[in-house]
């Protein structure tokens, strides 16, 4: 029975370390991601293998995230897209695209110096601060 019980704690106990390792960054408000953003990968999984992709985000003051991408193929180029955004509970809530009132939440998995990981929907975004 003692023997069970200490499994039982040591259970717990790595639970509640591995927990707090992957436990996501609270943002107070919008001041904190203002500016240009380089996304330079995204992966199904924080610590799964990442696809490169080239992309700047700016987060503007009046609640626009103005997404500029390269297109690999080279059929478009550079698309830029505008959409709304906000900060609420802690949390980004963006629109998922232009002219749709349907917005998808990206909570801060990670936030060291420049760097920045997002956990979205399907997918975890890899940020660097320009």
């Amino acid at each position: 029975m003692r023997i069970i019980n200490c499994v039982k704690n040591a259970s717990l106990v790595t639970l509640l370390f591995a927990s707090m390792a992957h436990a996501d960054v609270s943002l107070q408000d919008s001041s904190e991601i203002l500016g240009h953003w380089t996304v330079t990968a995204e992966s199904l999984k924080l610590d799964g293998e990442k696809k490169l992709i080239k992309s700047v985000w700016e987060f503007k003051n009046d609640g626009t995230l103005v997404s500029i991408s390269t297109d690999s193929l080279g059929r478009t180029k550079e698309m830029t897209v505008a959409v709304k955004y906000s900060v609420e509970d802690g949390v980004i809530k963006k629109q998922l695209s232009p002219g749709r009132e349907k917005y998808e939440s990206c909570s801060v998995a990670k936030r060291e110096g420049s760097e920045m990981v997002l956990k979205c929907t399907n997918l975890f975004l890899f940020l660097t601060k320009k």
